[in-house]
């Protein structure tokens, strides 16, 4: 029987949504182990004060719990 922890992460990307849900995924991935499932919960977009854009992609990653 397994045990899954669930968390929530944001990506930010200059270029894309897509972009923003990669770049949490692989940087959880380098602390988190046995991760299962991403799941985009919400995406916005910063507007810069220069009108550059931000994209946010927040994140729900589930992975194996383990007990300390």
């Amino acid at each position: 029987m397994s045990v899954y922890r669930v968390i929530d992460v944001i990506g930010t990307s200059a270029s894309s949504w897509e972009e923003a849900a990669r770049e949490a995924i692989s940087t959880a991935s380098g602390s988190l182990h046995d991760l299962r499932i991403a799941e985009v919960t919400k995406q916005d977009v910063v507007v810069g004060d220069d009108g550059a854009l931000l994209f946010r992609s927040r994140i729900q990653l589930s992975f194996k719990y383990a007990p300390e």
